[in-house]
C-alpha cells in the first residue's frame, strides 16, 4: 500500500509540473499565432491513452510516463518532422517567427517551473508557517553514521559551528559541509570545545552515506510494535522506554541498534522502564539485527522551533527558500561531474524519486516536493543540451548575436545527439536505481 501511496503522489507532482511546463510553451506560442499541432501529458509512441482534436491543437494523455511534449509547427523537435520541415516555411510555424518570439517561447516553460517554486513555496509557509529543530536544541547531541565516525565525530556530540559559523537549522548541516567545501566541524564533546578537521575528498562519503550521516540523537521509547515482530513476540508494547541490553546500558538508539547488530541470531535480555517500573524481556534477534518497532518521534521531547508567516510575509520568505533550492541544486552539478567525488553513482530515475515522498499522505510534504522538483526541473532543462528547452535557447541566442540562422540539417543532428544523450541519462539513472534494489 505505501508504495502505491508513494506511487500515486509522483505520479501527481509530475503531472502537474509537466502540465504547467507545456502550457509555458503553449501561450506564448498561441499569444504569436504560432500553430500548435499538439499538447500532450506523458508521451504517446504508437497510440495514447485518451485524445480529443479542438480546434488545430489534439490534446491528450500518453502512454509512456516519461514527461509531456507540445508539438509546434515549423520547429525541429522530439518528433524530428523532417517532412514538415523540408516544405516552405509557412507564416504560422516556429520558423517564421522573429527571433525575440521564438526565444520567449522556448524560455516560457522553465519560467513557469522557477515561478511555480516560488509561488508553492510562498503557500507553504503562508498556510503551514515553517518547523525546524535547532541545532542548539539536540538535548542529548548527534548520532553518528560510520563516515561521521571516521571523519572524527562521536554519538553524543553537540555540533556548536561548520566553519566557525552557527548553522540554526539542524538538517542543514550536511549541505553546509557539502556545498560550502566546510574545513571544520566545532563540537562540544565531554565538557570540552574540539574542532574536528574535515578530510580531503570527504563530499564522496558523505554523498554515499544518504542522508544517515548525523542524526538527532534519541532516547528509545516505543512509539508501535509491528504486529508479528520479535518485538511483539517478547511483549514489547508502546510506551516502553529501552535502558539496556543483558548488562550494558543502552539509554540510546544508536547504542541500542549496534547492540542488536552484535547479537544476530542470538537471544537477549532488553532491560526496559514500563509504567517507571523496570522490568526486562527475552527478545530473539532475528538475522536482519531488526527487531520490529519504531521510535517515538524525537519532536516529542527535543524543541522544534515554529515559524508563522501572514502571506505577505510569506512572500520574500519564500522567494527566498527557492533561491536557495536553486543555488543548492546548481553546486550539486560541481560535485556530480566530479570523478573525485564518485556522486554520479548516487543518481536516480524514478524509483529515488518516489521514495522522497511520505509513504502515507501529507499535503504539507507532497507540495514541499512538488517545489523542489519544479525547480529541478526549471534547471534541468535550462542545460545547453540540444533537446532541451536549454538548448533551443542556446541556439536562439547564437541567432541573436550572430543574425544568422543555424542550418536546419546541422539542428536535425544536434537534436538527434541530445535525444540519445537524455536516453543514456535516463538508462543511468534508473539502472543505478535498479542496482541498488537488487543490492
Amino acid at each position: 500500500m505505501e508504495i502505491l501511496i508513494k506511487a500515486a503522489q509522483l505520479i501527481l507532482s509530475l503531472s502537474i509540473l509537466v502540465v504547467l511546463h507545456e502550457l509555458g510553451h503553449f501561450i506564448p506560442a498561441k499569444l504569436f499565432k504560432t500553430r500548435v499541432e499538439k499538447f500532450y501529458l506523458f508521451f504517446d509512441p504508437w497510440f495514447s491513452l485518451f485524445k480529443k482534436q479542438k480546434g488545430e491543437t489534439e490534446y491528450g494523455i500518453g502512454w509512456l510516463p516519461l514527461g509531456g511534449y507540445v508539438k509546434i509547427s515549423g520547429m525541429i523537435d522530439e518528433s524530428m518532422d523532417k517532412e514538415q520541415m523540408a516544405k516552405p516555411p509557412q507564416p504560422w510555424e516556429f520558423r517564421s517567427k522573429p527571433a525575440w518570439q521564438r526565444l520567449i517561447i522556448m524560455l516560457g516553460g522553465v519560467t513557469v517551473n522557477a515561478l511555480l517554486g516560488i509561488l508553492i513555496y510562498i503557500c507553504i509557509l503562508a498556510y503551514w508557517g515553517e518547523e525546524y529543530l535547532p541545532t542548539k536544541n539536540l538535548k542529548y547531541g548527534i548520532a553518528c553514521d560510520s563516515t561521521a565516525l571516521k571523519m572524527g565525530l562521536k554519538s553524543g556530540d553537540k555540533i556548536l559551528f561548520v566553519d566557525h559559523k552557527e548553522v540554526e537549522n539542524f538538517a542543514k548541516i550536511p549541505a553546509e559541509i557539502l556545498f560550502n567545501e566546510a574545513q571544520s566541524v566545532t563540537v562540544e564533546r565531554a565538557g570540552e570545545t574540539l574542532d574536528i578537521p574535515v578530510p580531503a575528498g570527504f563530499a564522496g562519503a558523505l554523498i554515499k552515506s544518504q542522508g544517515s550521516f548525523i542524526s538527532p540523537r534519541q532516547t528509545i521509547e516505543v512509539e508501535e510494535v509491528n504486529p508479528g515482530s520479535a518485538a511483539a513476540k517478547a511483549g514489547l508494547t508502546k510506551g516502553d522506554v529501552i535502558i539496556g541490553v543483558d548488562s550494558s546500558e543502552t539509554r540510546y538508539f544508536d547504542e541500542f541498534r549496534a547492540a542488536l547488530q552484535a547479537h544476530k541470531n542470538q537471544q537477549i535480555t532488553v532491560r526496559l522502564l514500563r509504567a517507571e517500573a523496570e522490568t526486562s524481556v527475552i527478545v530473539d534477534v532475528p538475522k536482519e539485527g531488526l527487531i520490529g518497532f519504531t521510535l517515538k518521534d524525537y519532536s516529542n521531547y527535543l524543541e522544534t522551533k515554529k515559524i508563522d508567516y501572514s502571506f505577505l510575509e510569506a512572500i520574500p520568505a519564500g522567494t527566498s527558500k527557492a533561491i536557495h533550492t536553486f543555488d543548492d541544486y546548481i553546486k550539486q552539478f560541481k560535485l556530480i561531474f566530479s570523478p573525485e567525488t564518485g556522486a554520479y553513482k548516487s543518481l536516480g530515475g524514478f524509483i529515488t524519486m518516489g521514495k522522497i515522498f511520505s509513504p502515507v499522505w501529507d499535503w504539507e510534504r507532497f507540495w514541499n516536493l512538488t517545489a523542489f522538483l519544479s525547480i529541478i526541473l526549471a534547471v534541468m532543462n535550462l542545460l545547453p543540451i540540444p533537446a532541451l528547452d536549454g538548448g533551443h535557447v542556446l541556439f536562439l541566442l547564437w541567432e541573436v548575436i550572430t543574425r544568422r540562422k543555424p542550418n536546419e540539417k546541422f539542428m536535425e543532428y544536434a537534436q538527434t545527439a541530445g535525444m540519445i544523450l537524455l536516453l543514456a541519462l535516463l538508462l543511468f539513472a534508473n539502472g543505478n536505481d535498479i542496482f541498488r534494489l537488487f543490492q
